[in-house]
């Protein structure tokens, strides 16, 4: 078993009055080097789903795949993705949002533990899912584009269910917290100086 990984970074951030959340910064840093430092151990390889210029993510020296279609949200990264993994010889791919800096050192494990019999698993705390952090077998490639193509509304967990997805549980202690509003950044700022 091979696992990849991708970051996704291809939303607008419309709640952040349009900037790129990606490099929005945080205790110091862009929102981007957190979820790396957080996803980058627990895989083989990594890759950032983002539009526009690739060319500010050079420093992180990983490919950047831009969504062949975009209008389809995550599942248009997530379908770039699939590509890229297996092209590269992965057998699955997990998927963390760019704005979630907070992701469990142990997210892929207990994910894969979930995943056992169907290989697609989906994160959830507190009762709630989290469905850009999921894991994904590289063959569901097809199968997305199938779903895509079918005029469906594409939400990732409607594409996770209709694979038969798991749950993998995890506390509800905030490592999957978004940051969507500046609200929310200035919350994950305090949450950081606390701990430091």
């Amino acid at each position: 078993m091979r696992i990849f990984g991708v970051i996704l970074a291809g939303g607008q951030g419309r709640r952040m009055g349009g900037a790129d959340k990606a490099l929005l910064p945080l205790a110091g840093r862009p929102l981007i080097a957190h979820a790396l430092d957080r996803l980058e151990p627990q895989v083989e390889g990594l890759a950032i789903s983002a539009n526009g210029d690739p060319a500010r993510f050079a420093p992180y020296g990983l490919t950047v795949l831009a969504d062949q279609d975009g209008s389809h949200g995550p599942l248009s990264g997530l379908l770039a993705a699939l590509g890229w993994a297996a092209s590269h010889g992965a057998t699955h791919l997990v998927t963390a949002p760019v704005d979630a800096p907070f992701l469990p050192p142990d997210l892929v494990p207990r994910l894969l533990l979930a995943a056992e019999g169907t290989g697609v698993a989906l994160a959830r705390s507190g009762g709630n899912d989290h469905p850009t952090c999921g894991l994904w077998p590289v063959t569901a490639r097809a199968a997305l584009a199938t779903f895509l193509a079918s005029g469906a509304k594409p939400r990732v967990r409607d594409f996770a269910d209709s694979l038969a997805a798991a749950r993998a549980d995890f506390p509800a202690d905030g490592a999957f917290a978004n940051l969507n509003t500046p609200e929310d950044l200035a919350t994950a700022e305090a949450r950081i100086r606390g701990a430091a």
